[in-house]
């Protein structure tokens, strides 16, 4: 009787709010096919074909696929970052409270699949490339660890970051009307993990530290890296918008009106 009720007192025209689930389960799926496809390569190639970069079969193999990710991520990255400042909102204003909180649990979902690929490059790749380089001396910057590690991790949570940047900034009034410093340093502070990587390498070519984590050729990583706990910050500030977007969307009974 009490679900009657309440269909009968939602105003017409008014859909029931859902959690979608689909974007973030998509967006896993594809990063898991990735990195265990990654972590499938490794296995195959590493030992075989990746401990002498002097080999012939170590280009075929391993600087190939560098050499694809060099070109195909800057492009997904022009092309996703490009599309999302393009398409933009321009009337911000005129936007109802039901396609703010629809844009916004969007946004999370993206912010769900940012902080997931961003695990998964700081936790398992980068644990990997200690014990890589534990075992085997390098004789070369782009080893089978750092390709996947430096190349193709680090990009995806870049590319994602950057996405979920301008989509937050052109479609959802709380960060369009003002510069969030939690979101910048959530998107900002892990890309410059990246430009650290060259730092690194640089070092490594001078001095044998294979591989001691507590040097301070490696304090980048671990500064640039816990900024992504600003994280917090950021899911502060939505869910404070959340309750402000909620308070405009509801009847005193808790009742959507549109």
């Amino acid at each position: 009787m009490a679900v009657i009720e309440e269909e009968l007192m939602r105003p017409k025209g008014v859909k029931p709010f859902k959690l979608d689930f689909k974007p973030v389960a998509i967006g896993m799926v594809i990063l898991m096919a990735i990195y265990f496809t990654a972590r499938w390569y490794q296995q195959w190639a590493a030992w075989d074909y990746g401990l002498d970069a002097s080999d012939p079969i170590f280009d075929a193999t391993w600087m190939r696929v560098f050499w694809a990710q060099i070109i195909i991520e800057p492009i997904i990255f022009i092309v996703l970052v490009g599309y999302l400042w393009m398409t933009r909102d321009r009337h911000l204003n005129n936007i109802t409270a039901r396609q703010e909180l629809d844009r916004t649990m969007l946004w999370i979902s993206m912010l769900t699949v940012y902080a997931f690929s961003f695990y998964f490059a700081g936790s398992f790749y980068a644990e990997q490339d200690a014990a890589w380089h534990q075992t085997v001396v390098r004789d070369t910057s782009f080893t089978p660890s750092h390709i996947f590690v430096f190349y193709l991790c680090m990009p995806i949570f870049i590319i994602i970051g950057f996405s979920l940047f301008f989509y937050a900034i052109t479609r959802i009034p709380l960060f369009a009307e003002k510069l969030s410093i939690s979101l910048l340093l959530v998107v900002c502070g892990p890309f410059m993990l990246l430009p650290t990587v060259g730092y690194n390498e640089w070092g490594h070519a001078f001095w044998l530290m294979e591989e001691y984590f507590t040097v301070p050729l490696h304090w980048g990583f671990v500064f640039f890296g816990w900024s992504i706990i600003a994280l917090g910050g950021v899911l502060i500030q939505v869910v404070k918008y959340l309750v402000t977007v909620l308070a405009r969307l509801t009847d005193e009974r808790g009742r959507l009106l549109e």
